[in-house]
């Protein structure tokens, strides 16, 4: 009867955990796909992910931090995949590539998103965080697609798509055709309408570029003939005293 001594024995060890802020945010998305995420607490979250408060507070200032970390985490999911050998020749296919990328990393989290939103659009201040965190994500996705964001122009862009997927997500979170085809319909309608409308903002900015030229140079004469008389030289004689 052979006779394992300890040291021949392999230890019995348990699975190593995934990191704690990776926990952190699967729980939260879990949750919120079983209850109202207003009655989602930090302890909850904690509970479920199997982080004591202690450590929450050192990873994390708030549930809506653990959300940031969410968006991050599909962002990079989106940036990593590799670029195709062909790659598409429009700003237009490449965002929709881009896009459709993103909602294939957001798919197993589909059910705890629409909850999310529901919730943002229950609560304004939560809208403005959620729409700031969306436009974020979106800047990256532009860079992605090799779209400008430079600008008042980019800066209209940025908004604009942000909008813009939020319309499209409404479509997916009730999307049961196969290959989500009525998002991918949404998708294209949004991007071909944004697509005229930034044509049309890029003409404005270029119409209006000479005339922001000209007000430009007027204010800055303005500006130094007040500093010119500003520092003209003073008579202090008395009024009796001059000729």
């Amino acid at each position: 009867m052979p006779n394992n001594s300890p040291s021949e024995t392999a230890p019995h060890t348990d699975a190593p955990k995934p990191d704690p802020r990776a926990r952190l945010v699967d729980a939260l998305m879990r949750l919120a796909s079983e209850r109202p995420f207003e009655e989602i607490s930090i302890r909850d979250i904690c509970a479920e992910a199997d982080v004591s408060l202690a450590d929450f507070r050192d990873l994390f200032p708030s549930k809506g931090a653990v959300l940031g970390a969410f968006s991050r985490r599909i962002d990079r999911a989106v940036l990593a995949h590799p670029a195709d050998e062909a790659p598409l020749e429009t700003p237009r296919d490449r965002l929709f590539d881009v896009l459709m990328r993103r909602l294939d990393a957001m798919a197993p989290y589909r059910d705890g998103l629409r909850e999310i939103y529901g919730w943002a659009r229950r609560d304004p201040i939560a809208l403005l965080r959620i729409n700031q965190a969306v436009v974020n994500s979106m800047r990256f996705m532009m860079e992605a697609a090799e779209v400008d964001t430079e600008g008042g122009v980019g800066a209209l862009k940025l908004q604009g798509l942000a909008l813009a997927w939020a319309r499209v997500l409404a479509v997916w979170f009730d999307d049961s055709a196969p290959e989500f085809a009525k998002t991918m319909a949404a998708l294209d309608k949004e991007l071909t309408q944004g697509q005229r409308w930034v044509s049309g903002a890029e003409t404005l900015e270029r119409i209006a570029s000479p005339l922001k030229a000209i007000v430009s140079a007027a204010m800055d004469t303005r500006k130094r003939a007040r500093e010119a008389f500003r520092r003209r030289p003073t008579d202090d004689k008395p009024a009796e005293e001059r000729v």
